[in-house]
């Protein structure tokens, strides 16, 4: 177990960086200059308790399977939004017209559905 959350949290790291990277390259910036933080090898590394999720949806549809990761992402994602932001460290904060608090973009849903069936499938080649 701690050696899949360990391979889930950097997957998310290396996951974010590109997203960040290609985000910078779309504003115009060449650099690719990435940012995250190390909060999110944790956050990502969840994604260890999820893996009775993927055994229990394995035959569903796509679509379903894909919804319910998404559901599950984004409530990881602000629960742990809202835990760091009490301890003055959460690492993101979206502009709030377009989010839930600041701690959860709507917008990302088809990242989030995404990311999941990533996960689903590199758990079930891990097992």
């Amino acid at each position: 177990m701690k050696k899949r959350f360990l391979i889930y949290g950097f997957t998310g790291i290396i996951m974010e960086t590109l997203w960040t990277g290609l985000n910078s390259l779309i504003s115009g910036h060449l650099s690719l200059m990435t940012h995250t933080s190390l909060w999110m090898v944790l956050i990502y590394g969840l994604m260890v308790f999820n893996e009775p999720v993927f055994m229990l949806f394995k035959k569903k549809p796509l679509w379903l399977r894909g919804l319910v990761y998404t559901l599950i992402i984004f409530s990881v994602e602000y629960l742990s939004g809202r835990f760091l932001k009490a301890l003055g460290v959460c690492p993101w904060s979206y502009s709030p017209e377009r989010s839930i608090n600041g701690l959860i973009m709507p917008a990302y849903a088809p990242l989030w559905f995404g990311a999941g069936l990533f996960y689903e499938k590199l758990f079930f080649s891990l097992k």
